[in-house]
């Protein structure tokens, strides 16, 4: 797992705070997909469980994993008693319980290729569903997207997280239901957007960026800077565009 992967910790309240959470109807998207009652749920990369309570919240009995111990604390405020939860990684999982769903909300791309979907097939029930959903917050306005991005470019480049499988963002099948088509272990592969606009201030904008990877794996000085300069570009209030790409398989 790379550095970028385990850089949330020391932020987990502020990821908490300014990551938006899921809608209900997300729920509704997957149930309907796995035509008979979802039950049992693991979750890969819980983070601060946005995720999971939405599930649990719908009485599915979900056991959350994670790797980073200070995200772990930050989740169980959060999610009821019934969840249990688990620190480790995606790869340290162990076979042995099956369940209904396995999904993983923002957190797929931080998991080691090799051997992902034998894995992830060796976690759920025949005929059980696999869930990857996210996407980016980005600023709707063009204008002031292209004038943070001249204001963050000293210091960065881009701050988005490329295909991990190098699909190009133009193509109909993006990842990871590009490798779920490849894969021997899913069938009935399908994507979807719900799309999601929201409203924020300049500054919760600010406490969003200030947890993404890329920021925060810069030095803590250059970080203040290119947040300082990023404040001094931004309207009062930013209109956000953060629609949500679900991609859904079964278990053959």
């Amino acid at each position: 797992m790379s550095g970028r992967a385990l850089s949330f910790g020391a932020v987990a309240e502020t990821y908490e705070r300014f990551r938006p959470g899921y809608p209900d109807g997300f729920f509704d998207t997957v149930t309907a997909y796995a035509g008979r009652p979802i039950m049992t749920a693991l979750e890969i990369g819980a983070g601060t469980g946005k995720a999971t309570r939405l599930l649990a919240g719908r009485g599915v009995t979900v056991t959350a994993t994670e790797p980073d111990a200070e995200m772990l604390a930050e989740l169980r405020k959060h999610v009821p008693g019934t969840v249990r939860t688990v620190q480790a990684a995606f790869e340290d999982l162990r076979h042995g319980e099956t369940y209904d769903l396995v999904f993983a909300a923002a957190a797929l791309h931080w998991t080691s290729p090799e051997r992902r979907w034998s894995r992830m097939a060796g976690l759920l029930e025949p005929g059980g569903v696999f869930a990857s959903f996210g996407g980016p917050v980005q600023l709707a306005d063009p204008a002031v997207e292209e004038a943070v991005r001249v204001a963050r470019s000293p210091f960065l480049a881009s701050d988005e997280i490329p295909s991990p499988d190098g699909t190009p963002p133009e193509h109909e099948m993006q990842w990871p239901g590009t490798e779920l088509q490849r894969s021997e272990w899913f069938g009935d592969v399908r994507q979807a957007v719900v799309e999601r606009r929201l409203t924020m201030s300049a500054h919760d904008f600010v406490g969003y960026l200030s947890t993404v990877s890329a920021y925060l794996v810069l030095p803590a000085a250059e970080r203040e800077q290119v947040f300082g300069r990023i404040l001094e570009v931004l309207p009062d209030a930013v209109e956000i565009a953060a629609d949500i790409t679900v991609h859904l398989a079964r278990r053959r």
